[in-house]
């Protein structure tokens, strides 16, 4: 069962209706998204039927949820959300770009790389500080420096930051520098960390893990939820199979899947599922035809050179269709593409001034 409260909800009728729900024996988890707040109720429901929650002041209703993943579900919530983050929005209506080194490698390199993500339609910038990696023996990133760098480049280009966070001890370390919190594949069943970042107070991009089903993919933001934070974006990023001929395969059907499932925003991944430089255009065009609110692509501006994933990072050749593309599709699909304010057109050319 869940509570939708009014937009006009004090935070004294909100606890008021946490309090009754406590005084029944039962637990509320309150769950704030950027236009609305919504109280899931764990315990008996035929109790909570007899309490008249619907005429408290501040709610707006109260519904019975079928789903095992009610706060994400599109049952409480018909109309799709949009999250913003650092005021760029992400869900209906737009397609956002989310660009960037796979790596946080040095201040020169991110920043030109970041100059490359603005070329590609980019608003959100992308970076990794912590790595996650298959062996131990590969670079496993800058940590806090990475952190700060990021940051540095933040201030310089005025991109909003979204970086993973892999430990739920370094998630207040890691929300002080970022915009947004990245949750990565092989953390999207790390359900302490999931729960950190629910109460981290930040947007979460939550990736499917590669061998996750969808149902699992939104049980696992349900903990997100669950802990006070509706801002979530669902990333799918390609999952296991027995191909070959790509690092992951792009499952494009859980665009649409999801979005009849859940009101969440839903983006693709097509370098990581991809795995190589000329597979991410089609893999974006397919994606933002399918419905994505959006795509994260790597870029670099010397892939060669890359400590992580360079075969699958984008080059300048690849970034100015890359923004073309991006545009001509948004426009068809009737959303608009995102631009970042200090790209302006100079004689014809798109340029950072």
């Amino acid at each position: 069962m869940v509570i939708v409260t009014s937009p006009s909800a004090t935070e004294a009728e909100i606890r008021a209706v946490v309090e009754c729900v406590e005084r029944a024996g039962g637990e509320a988890f309150v769950s704030r998204g950027v236009r609305q707040v919504v109280i899931g109720l764990l315990g008996d429901v035929e109790r909570f039927a007899g309490l008249n929650l619907g005429r408290m002041p501040g709610v707006n209703r109260v519904m019975r949820i079928t789903s095992s993943y009610k706060l994400v579900s599109r049952e409480h919530h018909p109309e799709r959300t949009v999250v913003e983050v650092a005021g760029v929005p992400i869900g209906a209506g737009t397609v956002t770009v989310i660009a960037g080194p796979c790596a946080v490698e040095s201040p020169e390199q991110t920043l030109d790389a970041a100059k490359l993500a603005i070329r590609s339609g980019a608003t959100l910038l992308r970076g990794g500080a912590f790595k996650p990696r298959t062996s131990p023996y590969a670079f496993q990133g800058l940590g806090l420096r990475g952190l700060q760098i990021l940051a540095e480049v933040r201030a310089e280009t005025g991109l909003p930051v979204v970086t993973e966070v892999i430990s739920a001890d370094d998630v207040d370390m890691v929300a002080e520098h970022a915009d947004m919190l990245q949750v990565g594949a092989r953390n999207m069943q790390n359900f302490a960390l999931l729960q950190a970042v629910g109460r981290s107070g930040k947007p979460v991009l939550l990736k499917r893990g590669m061998n996750a089903t969808i149902e699992e993919w939104l049980l696992a933001a349900e903990y997100i939820a669950q802990r006070g934070n509706l801002d979530i974006v669902l990333c799918e990023r390609g999952i296991r199979t027995f191909e070959r001929a790509t690092r992951n395969t792009l499952d494009v059907s859980a665009v649409p899947v999801v979005q009849y499932l859940s009101h969440l925003p839903v983006i693709i991944d097509p370098s990581h599922s991809g795995g190589r430089r000329e597979l991410v255009l089609p893999l974006s065009r397919a994606g933002v035809v399918a419905g994505a609110d959006g795509i994260i692509i790597d870029v670099h501006p010397d892939p060669a050179t890359a400590l992580c994933d360079g075969p699958q990072a984008l080059i300048a050749e690849d970034i100015d269709e890359m923004a073309r593309s991006m545009a001509e599709l948004a426009a068809f699909m009737g959303r608009t593409l995102l631009r970042h304010p200090i790209v302006r057109v100079v004689g014809g050319d798109r340029r950072i001034v």
